[in-house]
This record gives structure tokens, C-alpha cells and sequence, in this order.
């Protein structure tokens, strides 16, 4: 069942994040997509929602009214794209990363130090891409980090908290602690993006911040997954 609605009250991205929110929220809603500069809202949901239902779960600086002549449900401006295509800045990154970290240490092969430094070049480079719209990052985060929904300081925090993982890796610096809060921060994550996957929920993945519009698929797990394997594996050994 595809809905659209009118919303008014949105002023900027974060207005956009906090509207797709509260109206994932609901339990029948399956996807969100908030078009700020029409000032509109598309659900597609298991049965059709009343719109004051809608409307209570949103902030009383938004206004949420029934749109008569409903738009085709659009996913961002990559509707055409595949799964593939709309992950392909995420993969880029993912093979730079493992790249750089093999030739640091190609003539000289160590899998511990090539497991630490992309780890360290992970949080770095993944930090980097957060910070570029702090404003809205936490926001986005919050839709399925369990922590960040629940203290929202933790959203603000997250990069910073990233950053200073990657340079402890890097700089070999009390690497035991540094491998014990990336266990704890991605175990966190991981549960969210989990959570998120089982209920089917199609919302934005801010793993690579709010700049690059990348959707919350199996990837989001697997890029997790393998980070916490690499941490496990390196506090084993330590």
C-alpha cells in the first residue's frame, strides 16, 4: 500500500531525517522517503495508516496532511539504479582501503599488522565522511543504532569516538583497549543494522555519513561483521 502526504514545517536536512524517523517508527510503515523540496512524504506500509496515527508519532513543529493526487514512490534520485550501483561508493572505499593496507606491508607480510591497519584506516576513512554533516549525521544514525535512539549525545560522539580508534590502531598505541571499545561500538551497531534487516525496513545506512546516499542493505552486516571478526581475532591474539 503506497501513501503520500504533504508535511510542512521541514526547513532543512536534519527536518528531513527527523520526519523519515518518527514515521519509520510505526510497525505497518515498510519505507519512508521524504522529499524535503516538494515538502512531501511517501510510505509504503502493510495496510493503509490514518493520518493522525502518522501525525502523532511526529514532532509538533510538523504538519502531516493527505496528499489527493499521490506521486509513484521514488527511491532518492537512483530509483534505476541496482542494489549493486547505489553500494558502488561503499565498495570503492572498502577495496581503497585493503588495498592501501596490503601495500604497506607487501614486502614485509604480517596479517596482524595488515588486520590493524585497516581497521585503523577504516575508522579514519569512515569518520572522515560522517564529519562532512555532522549536523544531520545523528540524527540518521539514531533510525537504527540502539544506543544513539537512546542517548542522543552518542550520534555526536560516534566519529570523534571512531577517529581516536583508527589513530590508536594506527600508532600501535594501547591496541588492547582500542580492539575492546571497536568489539563493544560495532557489537551495537551490528544488533541495530540486524534489527533493521529482519523488519525490513528501507531507511539510509550512515556508516558513510549522510553525504552519500547509500540504503541499509546485507552489506551494511557483511562490512560490520568483518570488522568485528578482525577485532575478536586480534584481541585472541593479544
Amino acid at each position: 500500500m503506497k501513501q503520500t502526504f504533504t508535511v510542512t514545517g521541514m526547513t532543512c536536512g536534519s527536518c528531513k531525517a527527523s520526519v523519515t524517523k518518527h514515521l519509520s517508527s510505526i510497525d505497518q510503515v515498510e519505507h519512508v522517503l521524504v522529499d524535503l523540496e516538494e515538502g512531501e512524504a511517501y510510505i509504503t506500509s502493510h495496510s493503509p495508516i490514518e493520518t493522525s496515527k502518522l501525525q502523532g508519532v511526529l514532532p509538533k513543529k510538523f504538519t502531516l496532511s493527505t496528499k489527493e493526487t499521490s506521486k509513484p514512490i521514488i527511491e532518492d534520485a537512483v530509483k534505476q539504479k541496482t542494489k549493486l550501483q547505489q553500494l558502488q561508493p561503499l565498495l570503492l572505499i572498502l577495496g581503497y582501503i585493503a588495498t592501501a593496507s596490503i601495500l604497506l606491508h607487501y614486502s614485509n607480510w604480517s596479517t596482524k599488522a595488515f588486520m590493524l591497519d585497516f581497521m585503523g584506516l577504516f575508522f579514519i576513512v569512515f569518520s572522515f565522511f560522517k564529519l562532512l554533516d555532522l549536523k544531520n549525521f545523528p540524527t540518521s544514525f539514531s533510525m537504527y543504532d540502539p544506543l544513539a535512539k537512546r542517548v542522543p549525545i552518542y550520534g555526536w560522539l560516534y566519529p570523534f569516538i571512531e577517529t581516536a580508534l583508527g589513530l590508536m590502531l594506527l600508532m600501535r598505541f594501547e591496541i588492547t583497549i582500542a580492539l575492546g571499545i571497536s568489539l563493544v561500538v560495532l557489537s551495537i551497531t551490528t544488533i541495530g543494522v540486524t534489527k533493521t534487516l529482519l523488519d525490513k525496513k528501507s531507511i539510509q545506512c550512515a556508516c558513510l555519513g549522510t553525504a552519500l546516499k547509500l540504503p541499509m542493505t546485507e552489506a551494511t552486516f557483511i562490512e560490520n561483521a568483518i570488522m568485528l571478526t578482525m577485532a575478536s581475532v586480534m584481541l585472541y591474539s593479544t
